[in-house]
């Protein structure tokens, strides 16, 4: 089954439940097959409209602020799995009521609040971040094992003792990685930090498990997970972002007019780049559009355009079989996972709304956006 376009309100945001079900399967498969818990990182994907469909696979999510924590809380049923690169006093007293697990960046941190965790009534698992010095990821920006990485504490800085109280470590260092390149990381990670796993009870491996891609070997990840418990006799918790929401929806748009400005013509869309893709403008990386192909000499050719006043709001550029004309829907694709939790009303830009393609073929309208949104954000 495909989306109707010609039913989805112009712009928005829409998911497909029917993607969104078998990546849920798919990880689901994968978690019960290698003993592995896997949890949601909401920094990657937090849509809570469909955490009713989520919580028929999963059961829990990674938060890296109280907000986040409060929302894996209250529409998850469950406390978070909370690790933030710094706490402030009020943030931690706050996640101490909607967290399971805490993990500190360092150990300053650590010995800064390890006595609340201790007065805490409930039950808060203590983990320290921490950094092997190795990564393979080739995006400088997501490369949390670059020189002078703020991120994480490297073997050298523990030492040879750890605190009792510490429970689990936790490290991320992929990014959109296959099992290879996680087992690789384990390797260094044994070696490094292998010294503290009898006192340990479980290690977060983090995110980047694009375990939905197509090319992803799903029963190699499944042997070494299983391999690393049975040597380690850890629980192992993977948190995944991208991979729930990997090609499950797209960005509907529309051409509201075409300039030309040297013999460059620039379809204008009702949405924008900088306030609605901006990982297209921080990465950079140019996304998939329905129906249209890299340049090709001979056919329709635009550059594609936002709705914003920034001048570099643009991105291009795209052949298309026909010449574009207002009205034209733009379908951009794989807009559902770290695309929705970074967009700002920049502008006055009205958010695009946000729905779902439903398994019985009809789009349900989640919500709409307008002033009182732009407003609220701003005083």
């Amino acid at each position: 089954m495909s989306i109707d376009y010609t039913k989805v309100p112009s712009p928005c945001y829409v998911i497909d439940e029917e993607r969104f079900r078998k990546n849920l399967s798919l990880i689901k498969h994968v978690s019960d097959k290698s003993g592995a818990e896997i949890i949601l990182a909401f920094k990657g994907f937090a849509m809570w409209g469909v955490f009713p469909i989520l919580k028929e696979y999963i059961s829990g999510a990674a938060a890296s602020s109280p907000d986040e924590a409060r929302l894996c809380y209250e529409e998850m049923g469950a406390p978070a799995h909370t690790y933030s690169p710094v706490y402030k006093s009020d943030d931690l007293n706050k996640l101490l009521g909607f967290s399971s697990h805490i993990t500190f960046n360092s150990l300053a941190q650590y010995r800064k609040y390890s006595s609340e965790l201790k007065r805490y009534p409930g039950k808060i698992s203590a983990g320290l971040r921490i950094n092997p010095e190795f990564s393979e990821i080739s995006h400088g920006l997501y490369n949390p094992c670059s020189p002078g990485s703020r991120l994480g504490i490297t073997a050298e800085e523990i030492g040879e003792v750890m605190s009792e109280d510490i429970e689990g470590l936790h490290f991320h260092v992929l990014f959109e990685s296959d099992s290879f390149a996680l087992e690789k990381v384990l390797q260094v990670v044994e070696k490094k930090f292998g010294r503290f796993f009898p006192q340990l009870k479980w290690i977060n491996m983090g995110g980047g498990h694009l375990i939905t891609r197509k090319d992803y070997d799903t029963e190699h990840l499944i042997k070494i997970l299983k391999q690393f418990r049975k040597k380690s006799g850890l629980h192992i918790i993977l948190e995944p972002g991208s991979a729930f929401a990997w090609e499950t929806g797209e960005l509907v748009s529309t051409v509201e007019d075409i300039v030309e400005n040297q013999r460059i013509k620039t379809a204008i869309l009702d949405v924008s780049f900088t306030a609605h893709m901006p990982d297209c403008l921080e990465m950079p990386y140019k996304p998939g559009i329905l129906n249209a192909t890299d340049p090709v000499p001979g056919k329709p050719t635009y550059r594609i355009g936002g709705n914003s006043c920034l001048s570099g709001d643009v991105m291009g550029d795209w052949s298309f079989d026909k010449e574009l004309v207002p009205g034209d829907r733009i379908i951009f694709l794989d807009m559902i996972h770290y695309t929705m939790v970074k967009t700002t009303t920049f502008n006055g830009v009205h958010h695009p709304s946000i729905g779902i393609w439903t398994l019985d073929g009809n789009f349900k309208l989640i919500r709409e956006f307008g002033y009182e949104d732009y407003k609220n954000r701003l005083s």
